[in-house]
């Protein structure tokens, strides 16, 4: 149940990691997160909080799992595949199955710029798990508007990237890309390929940088934009502490992509 910390001796090991400690694992059993696509970033990071103990997490996902989604998703098996089943349903299904102190509800739905104040309703963090730039723009115009921070990243080939949004801390995506690149320029695991490590591997600071923000930690968030490279083995921190205040979100409060 969310909020109930009856269940802390469960995460003894991380409540020991002192920069966490038991006052920030109460705070993740209270804590909310909003997972937008439960594909290859949204299933590695939804399963990665469920074990850390977040009280509530809400999936929101319209597609099916597909054979060809296995290699790069957590969760699901053939099984799933087979059935048809959605996304989130079957992640909430195993998520259920792993810590049955987290409420967990799946929302099969594609998030738009209508719908996003709802399925963000109660959420402490908004984390990016879809596949296009038009998605994560409606995101980062809702949490610049409304404070809730969000976790944006992306994934194609080996290379990933990822970036932290707490507003009146950070700089929003708008302060790194102006607007989303055109759909015949945009790269796609589609069209480019991936590689499954880079994706759980990008994953992996997602649901860190999420647990810094659901335990109180802001100060130890990222504040730079950070791109990793599997094959070649390359680590980029390119510094994004500061909002442009020539930013049309975050700098002049234009909300463009939230207003349709």
């Amino acid at each position: 149940m969310k909020g109930d910390s009856s269940n802390l001796p469960r995460y003894g090991r991380q409540v020991a990691f002192a920069a966490l400690g038991r006052e920030g694992q109460r705070r993740l059993t209270a804590g909310s997160a909003l997972i937008v696509g439960v594909g290859g970033l949204g299933s590695w990071v939804a399963e990665l909080l469920a074990r850390a103990g977040v009280g509530f997490l809400r999936l929101v996902d319209d597609d099916k799992v597909d054979l060809t989604n296995i290699h790069r998703q957590a969760m699901y098996d053939e099984s799933d595949a087979a059935a048809g089943q959605f996304k989130a349903e079957a992640a909430a299904g195993h998520i259920r199955r792993l810590n049955a102190a987290a409420a967990v509800e799946a929302v099969i739905e594609r998030l738009d710029a209508a719908n996003i104040a709802r399925l963000a309703e109660g959420a402490g963090v908004i984390i990016d798990g879809t596949d296009n730039f038009a998605t994560r723009f409606i995101i980062n115009d809702y949490s610049v508007k409304t404070r809730v921070p969000w976790i944006f990243a992306g994934v194609v080939g080996a290379e990933a990237q990822t970036m932290t949004v707490v507003p009146g801390r950070t700089a929003c995506l708008r302060c790194v890309f102006d607007s989303p690149p055109p759909p015949c320029v945009d790269p796609s695991c589609r069209s480019e390929g991936v590689l499954g490590p880079a994706v759980a591997a990008i994953a992996s600071i997602q649901a860190a940088e999420a647990m810094k923000i659901l335990s109180g930690r802001l100060g130890d968030v990222s504040t730079c934009l950070l791109k990793v490279d599997l094959w070649r083995n390359t680590i980029q921190r390119i510094t994004a502490a500061e909002a442009r205040a020539a930013c049309p979100c975050c700098g002049k409060r234009r909300f463009d992509f939230l207003e349709g």
